[in-house]
């Protein structure tokens, strides 16, 4: 049976003859689809055949030549577009900054439960606005240390064990620490000096996001991943995990206990911020110093802003 197509002088629609040939064929069907459009433009009759794997463009024989030297112009004007190149970054191990950070919280956890010192470690710890504001700096690093049950301590350890081995990976475990655990700390700050005073919490939540916003700035600033400048799902896709993720597991709650908020969504957002934000600093400014001693130095350095925190707390 003849198959009416679209000619290229007159607009009724004619029989197409049975000698076809096929100018395009792909398992792209939009790519052929846009080129259909293209003999359309040009008048010459086409027709689109697809087998459900790929699709072709067909045209009389005598229509061939011109509908190939169409299709070579707009392949000429329409490049395809390639992705940039992707920096590659040198992969590092996680594992002592994660097992750190489980020590850390668990100990902690286990000292505040058991009352060590003979000390209210929850009241000597948590993140107070009023108290922060007269001058005890070092709750909002004792803060991230504490926990308000077995529940919330182990969501902090799962999620900051996922986010830390990204972390880890891409800028080594003592680096990665050390600016989680800063970063964490001015997300604190910002967030109470931005809410009333008295503002209570207490958890390394902040720190997980802080975690979260470290890899994703780090990741989108330093182009690490292959991205299509033209599409902003490409482009901007590690911003929008990270927000997604934020928005995922940074619901809010209080203690009914102690009143004290265990998921804080402006440390939350605050943490991510200030994670992206070092991240973003980090590519800016040029690679770390390399070696296993600055690592190890590093990774010293965040654990004692934890330990001296606590001396200050407790004495």
């Amino acid at each position: 049976m003849p198959v009416l197509l679209r000619d290229r002088t007159e607009p009724p629609l004619k029989p197409m003859t049975d000698d076809l040939r096929v100018v395009f064929e792909s398992g792209n069907r939009l790519a052929c689809m846009d080129r259909a459009l293209v003999l359309e433009a040009a008048n010459i009759p086409h027709k689109v055949i697809q087998d459900g794997v790929t699709s072709a463009i067909v045209v009389p024989a005598d229509w061939s030549a011109e509908a190939a030297n169409e299709l070579r112009a707009y392949d000429e004007e329409n490049p395809p577009r390639k992705p940039k190149p992707v920096r590659n970054a040198e992969i590092h191990d996680p594992l002592p900054g994660l097992i750190g950070y489980v020590l850390v919280v668990c100990l902690v956890a286990g000292m505040a439960g058991y009352s060590w010192f003979s000390k209210d470690w929850l009241s000597a710890g948590h993140v107070n606005g009023a108290l922060v504001r007269d001058g005890e700096f070092w709750r909002l690093f004792t803060g991230l240390t504490l926990h308000s049950g077995l529940r919330h301590l182990a969501s902090n350890i799962v999620f900051g064990v996922f986010f830390g081995i990204f972390a880890g990976r891409l800028l080594g475990s003592g680096y990665a620490w050390l600016i989680i655990v800063v970063a964490a700390g001015v997300a604190n700050l910002v967030n109470l000096l931005l809410l009333d005073p008295t503002h209570r919490s207490i958890g390394a939540s902040t720190a997980v996001f802080a975690a979260l916003g470290l890899v994703a700035g780090y990741v989108w600033s330093g182009k690490l991943m292959p991205h299509d400048e033209d599409r902003w799902m490409t482009r901007y896709g590690p911003i929008v995990g990270g927000l997604a993720l934020l928005m995922f597991t940074g619901a809010g709650s209080v203690d009914p206990e102690t009143g004290i908020n265990n998921t804080d969504v402006g440390a939350h957002l605050f943490g991510f911020i200030a994670g992206f934000l070092a991240g973003m600093l980090l590519i800016r400014f040029g690679p770390l110093p390399a070696g296993e001693h600055y690592q190890r130095n590093a990774g010293f350095v965040a654990l004692a802003m934890i330990f001296f925190s606590w001396i200050l707390a407790l004495g």
